[in-house]
Formats: C-alpha cells, sequence, structure tokens
C-alpha cells in the first residue's frame, strides 16, 4: 500500500515514465517544419536590412556631393575650370578642403557597400555618359553601387 502511495504522490505510474517514440518523432517533426519556414524569413530580413544600408549610405555620399558643390559655387574655395565645381574624388569629402582658414569636411568616412564588402564604389563624372560604367576621373557627379545583384523590388543595385 505504501508503495502505491509513493508512486501517486509523484504524479506517475510505472508505465508512464516519459514520452513516447511517437510523441518524439511528432515534436521534432514539427519543430523542423517550423524551423524550415523560418530560415527564408531569415534570409529575407538579411537582404532587406543590406538594401537599407545601401540606400542611406548613396544618400550620404550623395548629400556630400551636393554639399561641396554647394559651397564651391558659392566660392567658398577653388576647384579646378573643368570640374563644374563637383569633388575630384570621393577621399576629398573626407579630407575636406579650406574654407576661410578653416577645415570643413563633407563626409566623416567613405562608407562599406554593403553588398560588395569594400568601399570601392562606382562613380560617374559630369562628362562621362550616363549609361557608361567606367569613370572618367575629372570629377564625382553620382556615385553607384557595383553590386551585379537584383533587389527585393526586382532592381538592380547598381542602378539605385
Amino acid at each position: 500500500m505504501r508503495l502505491i502511495l509513493q508512486t501517486r504522490a509523484h504524479g506517475r505510474r510505472n508505465g508512464e515514465a516519459g514520452l513516447t517514440l511517437v510523441e518524439l518523432i511528432v515534436t521534432v517533426a514539427i519543430l523542423a517544419i517550423l524551423a524550415s519556414a523560418a530560415v527564408p524569413i531569415a534570409r529575407f530580413q538579411v537582404k532587406r536590412e543590406k538594401e537599407r544600408i545601401l540606400r542611406y549610405d548613396l544618400w550620404e555620399m550623395r548629400a556630400a556631393i551636393d554639399a561641396y558643390k554647394d559651397a564651391a559655387d558659392r566660392h567658398a574655395f577653388m576647384t579646378k575650370v573643368d570640374s563644374y565645381n563637383y569633388p575630384p574624388d570621393l577621399q576629398t569629402l573626407v579630407d575636406g578642403v579650406d574654407v576661410q582658414s578653416k577645415k570643413v569636411k563633407f563626409l566623416r568616412r567613405i562608407p562599406v557597400d554593403p553588398m560588395t564588402g569594400n568601399t570601392d564604389w562606382g562613380l560617374r563624372s559630369m562628362q562621362d555618359d550616363p549609361t557608361s560604367d567606367s569613370w572618367g576621373g575629372q570629377n564625382v557627379f553620382d556615385v553607384y553601387s557595383k553590386s551585379d545583384g537584383t533587389a527585393l523590388d526586382g532592381t538592380k543595385y547598381s542602378d539605385w
């Protein structure tokens, strides 16, 4: 009698000591289905985050190019005659220019392209053909990603 009371006090009988093999297989199958559904969603989120960073980096560099041109158009500093008052390269935006004995920087650093993993951006100058993928080297009118990849919306990253 005492033995029966002890097993009932613990809440289990001798035949119910753990999970059955069927219960274990069903549990593992459900977890596998849930995990296989989560992987594509995680990849989608990673790609979306990289695209967000790429958009921001392009916006930041284009804003710095525009600020440089605006300052040059106001004659805050001298530029080359054939440059149309655009910066000669991206590093000039980081290094800055002297404006009335002060160093004015337009960009903290050249951002890393999240799609290629390096700071090598495609550049366009005013003298280049708009569809050209090679930079003439005269000035920096625009920047773009050198990635050949396609965005979630179906456009090429290099067209952003």
